[in-house]
């Protein structure tokens, strides 16, 4: 079994293409792993270089995959190429100035950049809780958008969780062209996900700003549209809860609003009113709830309920249904599958409300 300090030799053997020095020396090696598996060793890190010199790095990025791969006995290799934001500007000590000038030099909280280039609605679907089925909601909403005739997208930003690939049938870096990372295409959807740029069995051990910056990357390095032909509708899946994908998310695109995904349970009810305060709290407006596994097991009525209290819409229930989760594992959308079939159905009533609100 090899051992760290072959690896690190296998890195530093490539060279850093601004510095001369070899990845590892160069401090290009972030967050280096290596750790037995029973199948063999893993190892992988995270290279963070600036946004202008992705290009420049994607073949270094390649390089040392290769170079790992090439070392007998491993097993599982993981490169992840991201690009690295502003530091905050650290304000100046504030001891002996006016309150008004305190003021000035605090913090401000951070403007939202424009859309993504050639992007004319972001759309994101949410929940506060995990394990209500979001990502099967958000892709076969997409999947509705789509069968409209609109162009739709779909970022997978559950970093942490990256489902889309599997349940759209994916795989495999995406290509770097002009600077700009390339979606794959499937079921006339775009698609970009954490998941296909990292092995399908990695886990993201990531800190918050690492996750933040993959979301960044994915959202504004991947070419959704042209000039000739701009993406209608983005919709972003994103991770359970309230935290800093979601918060990066809103500072760095203007959403047009919120989606929420709840099952009828109060434990499930609760955490959505928690999602929708947050996007009160940033002035995103929630577009609707959605009740998903609506039936006979979790019981019926909860989220329309809740949607009442808030004054929000309620855009309609979604069955436990198995054919739903097949599908999802199969990696085709239920409503590509079964277009004229009752859940298909309950999915294009909810696109034609959003696509109306949403003016596309």
């Amino acid at each position: 079994m090899p051992d760290k300090a072959a690896v690190i030799a296998a890195l530093d053997a490539i060279r850093d293409p601004k510095s001369g020095q070899g990845l590892v020396a160069a401090g290009l090696a972030q967050g280096l792993t290596v750790a037995p598996t029973p199948e063999g060793l893993r190892a992988g890190f995270v290279m963070e270089v600036a946004p202008r010199d992705t290009a420049l790095y994607a073949p270094v990025r390649d390089a040392a995959e290769a170079a790992l791969k090439a070392i007998p006995g491993m097993a599982r290799v993981s490169v992840v190429l991201t690009a690295e934001t502003a530091p905050a500007t650290r304000p100046a000590r504030t001891a002996s100035l006016s309150p008004q000038a305190v003021e000035q030099t605090r913090a401000k909280a951070p403007v939202p950049t424009d859309r993504p280039a050639h992007v004319r609605r972001v759309l994101a679907v949410a929940s506060g809780k995990g394990g209500v089925g979001k990502s099967t909601v958000a892709v076969n909403l997409a999947a509705a958008l789509a069968a409209r005739g609109l162009s739709v997208g779909l970022l997978d930003a559950d970093v942490y969780g990256p489902s889309l690939p599997t349940m759209l049938g994916v795989s495999g870096k995406p290509e770097y062209r002009d600077d700009r990372m390339e979606p794959h295409q499937a079921h006339g959807l775009k698609v970009m996900s954490v998941g296909l740029l990292t092995g399908a069995n990695d886990a993201m051990v990531w800190r918050g700003p690492m996750a933040s910056q993959a979301l960044t990357q994915m959202l504004t390095q991947t070419r959704w549209g042209t000039e000739e032909q701009p993406l209608d509708v983005l919709v972003v899946d994103l991770p359970p809860g309230t935290g800093d994908v979601q918060l990066t998310l809103i500072q760095k695109t203007p959403l047009d609003g919120a989606v929420i995904v709840s099952t009828p349970q109060e434990v499930a009810l609760a955490d959505a009113r928690r999602a929708h305060t947050l996007f009160q709290k940033v002035r995103v407006p929630t577009l609707g709830l959605i009740e998903n596994m609506s039936g006979d097991v979790f019981g019926r009525g909860g989220a329309e309920a809740e949607a009442g209290r808030l004054g929000v819409p309620y855009l309609g229930d979604l069955p436990l249904d198995a054919a739903l989760r097949q599908a999802g594992d199969a990696g085709r959308p239920l409503v590509s599958a079964e277009p004229d079939g009752p859940v298909a159905q309950r999915f294009a009533l909810i696109a034609a409300r959003l696509a109306d609100v949403l003016g596309v």
